[in-house]
């Protein structure tokens, strides 16, 4: 079954990697069962009816595998085709048996050693204690040294040194490049921020956004230069330290004078997605500033397990300094106030506040895309949806406060006002980010039911264990579909849907066309497609 399609295509590789995991989980269920029917004292049936019945088994075993390969390239192309790709032309499916076996063997060897641990252990015990009692015993003691072994060990090691290698690249990708010209961006010689504390993803921040020039070239109209503040883990000691070195750095500049100011809480390295950045930069003519607090090195997955507290600390302190400062200034002579993030951008974005909290000074909003299937504020209004209406593309009420949408466009069309905040979550059918479920280890998701979304090919179907494990290998297979699908968010998408929500002046069908197909080609570029 783990050869059926799922959210991603698969290459031949990752297939046979979920294909030898499956096969060792369905090996361990096998056993467990074995050993529940040897215990309840039933025995296989004896003579011809047993030989017969075994190889029945075989038989059936060997003709569906044999016919699921037969179809691994179909089912593949099934999900291509879903995402407007090129059919494949074949995904070896041998090659992927061979891979299946690596992973399949190993897992196995070490499941059998740890089933002689626990047979050995209660040898030892059974002379001083019933057979039952130290079975029990040696179960519970070969599990905890295991997971001993494994959490504290190899898992805390590797984790360690991943963290330590991150944070040393970091620092390294960015040794030799030159500090902003520009004085109002972060590192630049008039900055409070140093230069050389600033992290790659967070120079590529500041460096890289539309400037001045470009925004007018593209509208035709006068523009400002578009105001971005960054600060890294190494530009202050302390998370509230960095908050208020952040606060200062856009009070120097006057990131409080624009029209439109953006927390944007970046994913687990530091990275903020610029095709929202760049997208609402352009639609307001330059008038706007943005802010965003590095919290971790590591990879988003690795972060999230390693450090699940330090993003929403960070996320916390930050708009706990911004949100201070601007409650302060009167309603009529401060900017529109929006938090936005990506992924695990979006989760820590999402902890930052309490809405309850701010409800007499209330923000503006916020623009979540991708948000991981943990984050709180996301999880609580898709369960209150309106019946009928898919957990992919949710309806919470009237639309007045949240609305979800697929591409962004949804939200142009769904009409209505909005109320005092405005809250939209970007999140594509086919982002396991977005839809992984632990529950789907023996139950069908809830958006598997129904309609499918667009971007997900009406071949998935549930099977127990192997959707769990497909949809754990599609969480790190996100950002390998095409732009649009996975967990790779689209500019003209981000585009849509800041115009849904801050409602920018001045913007036709024309001049959007001709904004997204610029940041279309230039998010092409970035990704190499």
């Amino acid at each position: 079954m783990s050869l059926t399609p799922s959210l991603l295509p698969r290459a031949y590789l990752v297939q046979g990697v979920v294909s030898g995991v499956s096969f060792a989980a369905g090996y361990a269920i096998g056993a467990v069962i074995q050993w529940i029917w040897e215990y309840l004292g039933l025995r296989w049936p004896a003579g011809k009816t047993g030989r017969w019945l075994g190889w029945g088994i075989g038989i059936v075993t060997a003709a569906i595998t044999l016919f699921s390969l037969y179809q691994t390239t179909g089912w593949q192309n099934a999900v291509r085709a879903a995402m407007n790709q090129p059919p494949a032309d074949n995904t070896d499916p041998f090659l992927v048996v061979l891979v299946a076996l690596v992973p399949a063997l190993m897992l196995v060897a070490v499941g059998t050693v740890l089933v002689l641990s626990v047979r050995f252990v209660s040898r030892k015990l059974f002379g001083r204690l019933p057979r039952r009692v130290s079975f029990l015993l040696s179960l519970v003691a070969v599990g905890v040294t295991a997971a001993v072994l494994f959490n504290g060990v190899l898992l805390q090691g590797g984790l360690r040194a991943a963290d330590a290698f991150f944070q040393q690249l970091d620092a390294i990708a960015t040794d030799g490049t030159a500090p902003p010209a520009n004085p109002n961006s972060s590192g630049s010689a008039q900055s409070l921020v140093a230069w050389e504390t600033i992290g790659r993803d967070g120079r590529t921040y500041v460096e890289t956004g539309p400037t001045q020039a470009d925004i007018e070239a593209m509208t035709g109209r006068p523009a400002m230069e578009p105001l971005r503040t960054y600060v890294s883990m190494r530009s202050a000691p302390t998370v509230e330290g960095r908050a208020q070195m952040a606060l200062e750095e856009m009070l120097r500049i006057g990131s409080f004078d624009r029209s439109i100011l953006v927390i944007a809480t970046p994913v687990g390295t530091g990275w903020v997605d610029p095709a929202s950045m760049d997208s609402v930069e352009y639609l307001w003519d330059g008038d706007i500033a943005s802010v965003a607090l590095q919290y971790s090195y590591l990879i988003s997955p690795l972060s999230l397990v390693v450090e699940p507290d330090y993003g929403r600390e960070a996320a916390q302190a930050l708009f706990n300094a911004v949100y201070g400062y601007w409650r302060t200034l009167p309603p009529d002579d401060r900017p529109e106030l929006w938090l936005s993030g990506l992924s695990l951008g979006a989760h820590n974005s999402q902890a930052s506040t309490n809405l309850y909290s701010i409800v007499g000074d209330p923000i503006n909003g916020a623009l979540w895309a991708g948000p991981p299937f943990t984050s709180r504020v996301w999880r609580d209004a898709t369960s209150a949806r309106e019946p009928g209406s898919p957990e992919w593309r949710p309806v919470l009420g009237d639309s007045t406060t949240v609305r979800f949408g697929n591409n962004g466009q949804e939200l142009l069309d769904e009409g209505g006002e909005w109320g005092p905040i405005r809250v939209a979550f970007i999140q594509y059918p086919s982002d396991p980010i977005v839809f992984f479920s632990f529950a789907s280890l023996v139950q069908t998701p809830a958006w598997m039911i129904g309609e499918r979304g667009p971007g997900v090919t009406p071949e998935l179907h549930w099977y127990p264990v192997a959707t769990l494990l497909q949809l754990g290998m599609d969480m790190a297979l996100g950002l390998s579909a095409p732009v649009g699908y996975g967990h790779k968010y689209s500019a003209s998408h981000y585009t849509d849907t800041w115009l849904a929500l801050t409602e920018p002046p001045g913007w036709d069908e024309a001049r959007l066309a001709a904004l997204k197909q610029r940041l279309s080609d230039e998010e092409n570029a970035r990704w190499g497609d």
